[in-house]
């Protein structure tokens, strides 16, 4: 007896997408590809912005594939193909601002379960164990109090620098399946919810654990090629 799979949502194929390009992408820049350095050199420009304000990244953040039919799923309608080239381009134009200059470090790591990598998450690995640090969970609560998707991409801006210069990594997959699904009806609360299970949800064992071993490290040895995520924050 053979069991039907249903088709990948719309916000899943964005997931995908997002994971696929950034991965290539960032092992590109590891790797020092000119291609690749100047690819995130030309997204960096256009974190905080609105897609169409730089027709110079339309063929960065390439959404063909959502064009056609995928897997079983249908081609996407006009109002979700806007919402998903505007959250593919806030998630990679914010990887490339985080990735700046890391040499040594992949800032896209796909999170799980057992190793959250949302946004809440990475708010939280920034403080000090067992001690919430206040101007940090208010940045967190602002990001989350964001009235449209071009201010929760300049409040989510300034969390990634302080990411970027504290080297933690994000999921940029998770992220932009969440900023597709933030443009939805009853999207916004979802996506606050999930952010502050993500911040409760890293434990100060979590951070004992991270300690023995360099953000970098850790990075460098995990495998973000397969974008599926366990991790629901």
């Amino acid at each position: 007896m053979t069991t039907a799979t249903a088709p990948p949502t719309v916000c899943r194929r964005v997931e995908q997408l997002a994971g696929e390009r950034i991965t290539a992408l960032q092992r590109g820049y590891l790797a020092d590809e000119a291609k690749a350095v100047t690819a995130l050199a030309r997204l960096r420009r256009g974190a905080g912005r609105e897609a169409g304000q730089l027709p110079d990244l339309w063929n960065l953040v390439d959404t063909t594939p959502l064009h056609e039919p995928h897997d079983g799923a249908r081609a996407l309608n006009e109002r979700e193909l806007v919402c998903a080239e505007d959250a593919l381009h806030v998630a990679l134009t914010l990887w490339a601002l985080h990735q700046q200059s890391r040499r040594e470090a992949r800032m896209h790591e796909s999170g799980s379960r057992a190793k959250p990598r949302g946004v809440g998450a990475a708010v939280r690995r920034m403080m000090k164990p067992g001690e919430i640090d206040e101007p940090l969970r208010k940045r967190l609560v602002r990001v989350g109090t964001a009235p449209d998707l071009t201010t929760l991409a300049q409040r989510l801006r300034d969390i990634v620098l302080l990411l970027r210069r504290d080297q933690v990594p994000l999921d940029y997959a998770l992220l932009a399946g969440q900023l597709y699904r933030w443009q939805q009806p009853g999207g916004p609360d979802d996506v606050r919810r999930e952010w502050g299970r993500s911040f409760h949800a890293w434990h100060e064992q979590d951070q004992k654990t991270d300690a023995q071993t360099p953000v970098g490290a850790t990075a460098m040895t995990t495998d973000t090629s397969d974008p599926t995520h366990k991790d629901a924050s």
